[in-house]
């Protein structure tokens, strides 16, 4: 799963990288993938909405055992 999940959070980052942000893959426990937002992305009033709106559904669409995103600090 977690092959998976990095291919994912690859597909995603051009587009954070675009905006002068990234995105870092912590650790997924029990479904739940644990990412840190890095960047612009990291003090982004917007940051929560790309996370949920962009981030967590495109990898519950490609990695269904994905329950939700969060992010860490």
């Amino acid at each position: 799963m977690r092959e998976e999940v990095e291919a994912v959070v690859n597909e995603i980052r051009p587009l954070l990288q675009a905006d002068g942000g990234d995105i870092e893959l912590v650790g997924i426990e029990a479904g739940v993938v644990k990412v840190r937002l890095r960047g612009a992305c990291a003090g982004c009033p917007g940051a929560q909405m790309t996370l949920k709106m962009a981030v967590e559904r495109r990898l519950k669409e490609k990695v269904p055992e994905v329950e939700r995103v969060e992010s860490v600090a």
